[in-house]
């Protein structure tokens, strides 16, 4: 017989051409193909994607892989491997002889060479698969070097639990580079090439540990490692150490890994920390507000000096099924409410208003029958753009628009990057100044990262190595002087304490500019707030569009981005936001927005873009005032502090009026006071009042908040 075998061996030789096709050629080139790793900032592992074979595999060179492993696979697979020419057949004769003989296969005699032949190009399982096999290493052997070999064979063994290849195995259950292993963990992967499945440590380590003392004894035998290395070795424990593989950032590991990539292993520009803090923030506001209904966040934080991408969560837990937490919300279309309005206001800036304009808060119709609301459901009378911007007032910010058209609003924001508003301007009408169209929460953020770039519009970034950017074009969409002055509103926290109060979530203690938006029905709430060096956009709702209850970005978003910003800002701490020349500071009159005059009651002052200064000097007499009657304090829009420390009789506020013709009947709220002449005292009570002064004929009014 084992003449009869070798002689058919001989035969198979001769023949010019492998059995089942032609041979594998050379150079040999690589087949297992690398999953894509994707990396933090810093180089922290992030996410490892499967290969197009079901795999988790990090190709290395024989360079990498530790000395004993090569030793181990040796002694356990093919003890002669540096002596035969691809196939041994010492070793088919001694095989077969045992088969033959005890009527089953009780032996193997296959190579390393035919092992990676045979995972290279699959052959049927019968003897004329096996001669080709046989034809394949010989042809690997004859055009390939045995390092070239080993290297290729190393890469593309499967190590169980979808691990190919020693250092992905070695990484995953061991935590350890392939060039690191020891004797022992080299001596229990090279056990698990027999049978990966049936001895996986996971599962039977008992198995796997028992298997790894008959590769220390192939390799003793073979004078490959001493008697007290053999020793060492066997009394190490098994040290399976695998965990849970890096799923970190899993909307921006797809978001990233859905690109275009060249390259196995992505250094994006994410920091992990400050991701991690994200979503612990998100988890943490949600658990306050589990009884209005709200189930779901969003958060992005960009690096305004390169674009990109610090932080991007999706969700609040993306294995949440019952809220869709798969659902990514940093890219979903949402309405984004009044978060809007800073772009609206920065337009009207470049065609003739100032951030001392004027404009009326009062009930009105619009083209179209289109009749806003504001969010207090009350009229404010005559508010300055500043007011009307850091308070989000709707009307005011649809009167801005009107004389601009949505066309022009439409192309400003498509500046911007708002690519998502595709339809017709005429679709979208003055609404859109109030959000009326959806947007992304990345769209957004980009946004007023421009504002705080100057109004330059720059890629985002989500990767360094290779390069990932959403697109090449950067634009200055906005002067620097309007984007700096828009800034300057939203920074503005006086400005904004009648709506907000002056110790809201979007007060920080260092130099940030900050606005929220609320869409219809309380189904989506925004909040974005930015340093010179930083933008933190949060998204808050439900993935479902089903409304919340009466949570608005103030209360829902607002306190996620404040927690997010302040612990970013430790990280990537920034100055001021740097005034461009040419921009003029001026005191002005706040009830006419005119230069201020001697005359004027109340003053502030405000900045303006060159060329933009008003003329007119202030004479003292506001639109403001009905007739000849005025309330003379407290002034429109001031606030007051109760001190619960102080005697409540101490803290009352003296309401005067001027130039009406007594006696006068008071009303704060609608409900009268006890006083009838022109000026009356007041106990303080937390709240917003409205101020009523009626005498004679003349009513005059006015409003004001106690904090």
């Amino acid at each position: 017989m084992k003449y009869v075998i070798c002689a058919l061996w001989v035969l198979f030789c001769l023949l010019p051409r492998p059995l089942g096709g032609e041979a594998l050629s050379a150079p040999m080139k690589p087949s297992a193909e690398a999953s894509v790793q994707l990396f933090d900032r810093a180089g922290h592992p992030l996410r490892a994607f499967l290969s197009e074979r079901q795999t988790y595999s990090e190709p290395v060179t024989l360079a990498d892989v530790s000395p004993w492993l090569v030793l181990a696979a040796v002694a356990a697979e093919d003890r002669r491997f540096y002596r035969h020419h691809g196939v041994d057949m010492r070793a088919v004769l001694r095989a077969t002889w045992q088969n033959l003989t005890r009527g089953n296969v009780v032996s193997g005699a296959s190579t390393i060479t035919q092992q990676l032949a045979r995972a290279l190009r699959a052959r049927p399982k019968n003897l004329w698969g096996k001669f080709g096999e046989a034809w394949d290493a010989v042809n690997l052997e004859r055009q390939n070097s045995k390092e070239e070999i080993l290297q290729e064979y190393f890469n593309i063994l499967e190590f169980g639990n979808m691990t190919q290849g020693v250092q992905a195995a070695a990484k995953f259950y061991f935590g350890v580079p392939a060039s690191a292993l020891s004797l022992a963990q080299s001596a229990l992967l090279a056990g698990l090439i027999q049978s990966p499945t049936r001895l996986n440590p996971l599962k039977n380590p008992k198995g796997a540990l028992l298997r790894r003392g008959r590769v220390l004894d192939a390799m003793f035998s073979n004078g490959f490692i001493t008697k007290e290395q053999y020793d060492t070795a066997m009394k190490e424990p098994m040290g399976v150490t695998a965990g849970e593989r890096p799923f970190s950032a899993p909307h921006f590991a797809r978001r990233v890994y859905e690109m275009a990539l060249d390259a196995s292993r992505v250094y994006t520009t994410l920091d992990k920390d400050l991701q991690l803090y994200a979503e612990r923030a998100i988890h943490n506001h949600l658990e306050k507000l589990k009884d209005n209904h709200v189930t779901n966040a969003a958060v992005i934080v960009l690096d305004n000096t390169t674009g990109g991408v610090l932080a991007y969560v999706g969700s609040a837990d993306f294995y949440d099924e019952a809220h869709s937490g798969q659902v990514d919300g940093a890219a979903a279309l949402r309405q984004p409410g009044s978060s809007l309005k800073p772009f609206v206001y920065a337009l009207a800036l470049q065609n003739g208003l100032t951030a001392a304009s004027i404009l009326e808060d009062e009930d009105t119709f619009f083209e179209g029958g289109f009749r806003p609301r504001n969010y207090d459901e009350s009229f404010h009378g005559g508010v300055s753009v500043r007011r009307a911007l850091a308070c989000s007032y709707n009307i005011p910010a649809v009167k801005a628009a009107e004389p601009l058209g949505a066309a022009r609003l439409l192309n400003l924001l498509h500046d911007l990057g708002f690519d998502s508003l595709d339809k017709a301007p005429d679709f979208y009408g003055l609404g859109l100044a109030l959000g009326g169209g959806e947007v992304t929460l990345l769209e957004l953020a980009n946004a007023y990262a421009a504002l705080a770039r100057g109004g330059a519009v720059r890629p985002v970034v989500f990767a360094t190595q290779p390069y990932l950017a959403t697109d090449t074009k950067q634009k200055q969409a906005l002067p620097a002087d309007i984007a700096y002055i828009i800034t300057d509103i939203l920074a503005d926290n006086a400005a904004r304490a009648d709506a907000f109060g002056m110790n809201s979530p979007l007060n920080m203690p260092f130099a940030a500019a900050a606005k929220t938006g609320t869409s219809k029905d309380y189904r989506d709430n925004f909040a974005i707030g930015y340093t010179p060096r930083l933008t933190v956009a949060v998204w808050a709702g439900n993935f479902d569009a089903s409304s919340m209850q009466k949570v608005s970005g103030i209360s829902g978003a607002a306190p996620i981005m404040h927690d997010v910003l302040l612990y970013a800002a430790s990280k990537y701490p920034a100055g001021e936001f740097e005034p461009p020349s040419g921009l003029q500071r001026r005191v002005v009159c706040e009830e006419s927005g005119l230069l201020a005059g001697e005359t004027c009651r109340r003053t502030r002052e405000e900045v303006f873009a060159s060329g933009r200064v008003p003329m007119e000097v202030c004479g003292g007499k506001h639109d403001n005032a009905s007739g000849v009657l005025q309330i003379t304090f407290p002034v429109a829009g001031d606030i007051f502090k109760y001190d619960p420390a102080l005697p409540a009789a101490a803290q009352q506020l003296h309401f005067k009026s001027a130039g009406g013709a007594g006696p006068c009947v008071w009303r704060l709220n609608g409900e009268e006071l006890n006083g009838d002449g022109t000026d009356i005292w007041w106990a303080l009570k937390k709240g917003k009042f409205e101020l009523e002064a009626a005498c004679g004929e003349e009513t005059a009014r006015t409003h004001f908040q106690v904090l």
